[in-house]
């Protein structure tokens, strides 16, 4: 298994799929990130969104959906609910944590050998960095050996503090 960090942009990561974080409404609005994806990818992502959410009318907070990319040069998004951190107190961890384990059984399901992952929950959810980050590393390294398809894990870090946490924690 293969786990990798890059710095950059998630829109721009030629992998099977990729991991959106977003409201449990799929609307455009769960943060900069889900922005950022709905813009690169079309119209059509948001046509496909309204469609599933009118039929299940919203997902539950660390529950995944899978849709086409559309403009992405990914194949597929994977969207997931992430918790709003509230110091803690009220199941982030372990709400994070199934984001990123409903993400990955997802993808192997859907024939995926390729994820890519941003940084999920530390923008507009507010999710400490570190702890964020540590918490990623540590769902995803106990899962990835159950898994059939998946063979490679990408972190995408945009900024150089979550990067820089990312590059430490992969060292340890």
């Amino acid at each position: 298994m293969d786990i990798t960090l890059l710095k950059g942009d998630i829109t721009q990561v030629k992998t099977d799929a990729i991991v959106n974080c977003t409201s449990v409404k799929l609307v455009i609005g769960g943060g900069s990130l889900d922005t950022a994806i709905h813009r690169k990818a079309g119209p059509g992502l948001m046509e496909e969104c309204r469609r599933i959410i009118t039929e299940k009318k919203n997902i539950a907070i660390g529950e995944c959906l899978l849709t086409d990319s559309y403009k992405l040069p990914c194949k597929k998004v994977i969207h997931t609910a992430c918790p709003v951190y509230m110091g803690g107190g009220w199941n982030e961890a372990e709400h994070l944590a199934e984001c990123y384990r409903s993400a990955l059984t997802l993808a192997d399901r859907a024939f995926c050998e390729s994820i890519a992952f941003p940084a999920l929950g530390t923008g507009a959810h507010t999710y400490p960095k570190r702890d964020a980050a540590a918490l990623a590393l540590t769902a995803v390294r106990a899962l990835l050996p159950t898994l059939a398809c998946l063979k490679r894990v990408v972190f995408v870090c945009l900024d150089d503090e979550n990067y820089r946490i990312y590059q430490e924690l992969l060292s340890v």
